[in-house]
């Protein structure tokens, strides 16, 4: 039966899990210290929660579900936080990178823009590559954790972008070059091209640019295909766990 609204059926795909504590496992070689980056950025996913908050105390489209499933994702954003501060932890993200990262987290909490449209552009062409990132320089415990996570913002992405699209928000160059400097930061321990465009700069660069864009980056097409741990040759700890 079709869902009444986007909104409700979005909603209604949605996933209960709960964050595991991780252990540090082999990360691939090379790529150390872009991974501690990215995890020292999970300072920016509870702001993104913030955001929908702050948004939905003024005009949102009148439209059956929206409400509901903006609570429901600002609720996700608090088990992202959960998780990924298990996965700092495990892989000891300097202290250093840390202050960095809240300097970033800073200056996205005080750009002046609809906090819909800075939640959006976070999750869709920031958060939709530090997550494969996990994935694909990381860990058994980080891909579970990026999968969960993937999940979910799927959702969300969905959600703000119906959202954006019904209010007429659009991005600007100031916004722009904020997500681009974020990227850059993230992927500054890389050289620009590497034999394993995994470690390369660019090929991220330009996954953020295309996601920015028009939504979708053909760079990372593989990740439509699961990569789940096998449980038989995998430490318990980092194992999902789904309701």
């Amino acid at each position: 039966m079709k869902a009444e609204t986007p909104y409700i059926h979005l909603h209604e795909r949605k996933r209960t899990w709960t964050p595991v504590a991780v252990n540090a496992g082999q990360l691939l070689p090379g790529g150390e210290e872009v991974i501690q980056r990215a995890l020292a950025l999970r300072c920016l996913e509870i702001p993104v929660g913030d955001f929908i908050q702050e948004a939905m105390k003024g005009d949102l489209p009148d439209e059956k579900g929206c409400i509901e499933l903006l609570k429901s994702n600002v609720e996700d954003e608090e088990k992202h936080d959960i998780a990924l501060n298990y996965a700092a932890a495990a892989h000891k993200v300097p202290d250093t990178l840390e202050a960095e990262a809240q300097k970033i987290c800073k200056a996205w909490l005080e750009l002046d823009r609809h906090p819909v449209l800075k939640a959006v552009i976070l999750e869709r062409s920031i958060f939709f590559v530090l997550l494969p990132i996990f994935r694909f320089l990381g860990d058994t415990g980080l891909r579970t954790t990026s999968a969960d996570i993937s999940r979910d913002e799927q959702t969300h992405v969905a959600a703000n972008s119906l959202v954006c699209s019904a209010m007429g928000l659009t991005s600007d160059k100031t916004i722009n070059s904020m997500r681009r400097a974020t990227m850059r930061w993230v992927l500054d321990p890389l050289q620009a091209e590497a034999d394993n465009r995994r470690l390369s700069s660019n090929f991220w660069l330009d996954c953020s640019d295309s996601l920015y864009s028009s939504g979708k980056a053909q760079g990372l097409i593989e990740t439509r295909a699961s990569r789940m741990p096998a449980f038989f040759e995998t430490n318990n700890v980092n194992l999902p766990q789904y309701a």
